[in-house]
């Protein structure tokens, strides 16, 4: 292997899918650029995660060149969401995959470094910013960097950038229970909100099963023996016999999404990108990471690497704060016990209702007036006093 440039043109710091769609989105622009892909672990490895891809991923892979990537796995096109007795159940409009990180993120990096991107293993610390390029550690030089390291990321602590409202969260690997086969099944909490547990079937006779929720400055965070619990009581005989138990800390997206200028970018977790709604965090990831590296590309080909940063934000602002702003509002309807009740009956009476719900919650949907009339048909329907007829939806 020929030696490692003393200076990249990119350097993008955790190899993910936000890490890995950067460098496919900036070689995709311009397959010439140096671009090192800088991790802590050697790949294939775990990472916690309820490993859903939706379709919506596809299509922005298939933008850089990269097919395929779920074409040995078993499609799951049936969601349930419960919440007690009230259940929705249907077939969304495009089905989705469960694929394990290990697999999706190892399969992502090679992709990445067929294009032309370096793998290299590298424990990022430091980040220091000079007037003609960012130095990681002191010895890793680039005209711009990338920030794709996670939700404790060390490059957004580098920029002084908090994130806002965190949830945690436990993964396993279960056998799939009973009436969960083929599908990936939600159930809200019920005493600890805004919460929900899940089992995803991985189509391998194994689900992806765990439990999560918000958690608030005024209480301590729950134990991994209370998580346990609360994933049993949600979904009764989830944990039997799980295996690979894994907490991961989710940074959820708000209506305040800003991200910094310069040569610095911040994608996916990094950039506090997690649907507060769901936890769903690779569509964010993907999309990102590909906006990111084009917009590198695009500022390198301009000889202005510092403006890559306002690139990055435009393309990302007009794409995705009109969604965040809504799912921001729905998180907060979602801590009603009520709210949830009527959009779960909503999504059971109209599947244009239910369609849209998984487009909030796993892309870039939004509420729609589908969305409203529904849940007000909902709410009425639910203070009728009990002897009147009801009319048909």
């Amino acid at each position: 292997m020929a030696p490692a440039p003393a200076r990249w043109d990119l350097a993008v710091v955790g190899a993910g899918p936000a890490g890995a769609a950067t460098a496919l989105g900036a070689l995709r622009a311009d397959p010439d650029l140096r671009v090192a892909l800088l991790d802590r672990a050697d790949f294939p490895r775990d990472k916690a995660c309820g490993d859903g891809v939706a379709p919506h991923v596809l299509d922005l892979l298939a933008g850089v060149g990269v097919t395929g990537l779920v074409d040995d796995r078993i499609p799951v096109d049936r969601l349930r969401l419960g919440r007690g007795c009230l259940v929705a159940e249907r077939r969304m409009a495009r089905p989705a995959w469960v694929v394990p990180r290990r697999i999706l993120d190892a399969r992502l990096v090679d992709a990445a470094v067929a294009a032309g991107a370096r793998l290299l293993r590298h424990r990022v610390r430091d980040l220091r910013q000079r007037t003609d390029a960012v130095v990681l550690d002191g010895e890793i030089s680039a005209a711009v960097v990338v920030g794709a390291d996670g939700a404790h990321s060390v490059i957004r602590r580098a920029l002084g950038r908090p994130c806002g409202p965190m949830a945690l969260a436990l993964r396993g690997y279960a056998p799939v229970g009973p009436g969960r086969r083929g599908a990936q099944v939600i159930e809200f909490g019920t005493r600890h909100q805004p919460s929900y547990a899940w089992s995803f079937d991985r189509g391998d006779g194994l689900a992806n099963v765990g439990y999560g929720e918000l958690l608030h400055e005024d209480r301590p965070a729950p134990t991994r023996a209370q998580l346990l619990e609360r994933l049993e009581a949600l979904l009764p005989d989830a944990t039997e016999s799980g295996r690979h138990w894994v907490g991961h800390h989710l940074p959820l997206s708000t209506a305040r999404w800003r991200l910094p200028t310069g040569r610095v970018l911040l994608v996916g977790d990094a950039a506090c990108l997690v649907n507060p709604l769901t936890g769903e965090g690779i569509h964010y990831a993907v999309a990102t990471g590909i906006a990111a590296g084009r917009a590198a590309a695009a500022a390198l080909r301009d000889r202005r690497p510092e403006g890559a940063g306002e690139r990055y934000a435009r393309a990302t602002h007009r794409i995705l704060l009109p969604h965040l702003r809504h799912t921001a509002l729905a998180a907060r309807l979602a801590r009603s016990t009520r709210v949830i009740e009527a959009g779960l009956r909503a999504s059971a009476a109209h599947q244009r209702v239910f369609d849209d719900f998984v487009e909030l919650g796993l892309a870039r949907g939004r509420l729609t007036p589908t969305v409203a009339l529904g849940l007000g048909r909902a709410f009425l329907a639910s203070i009728r006093p009990s002897g009147r007829p009801q009319e048909p939806a």
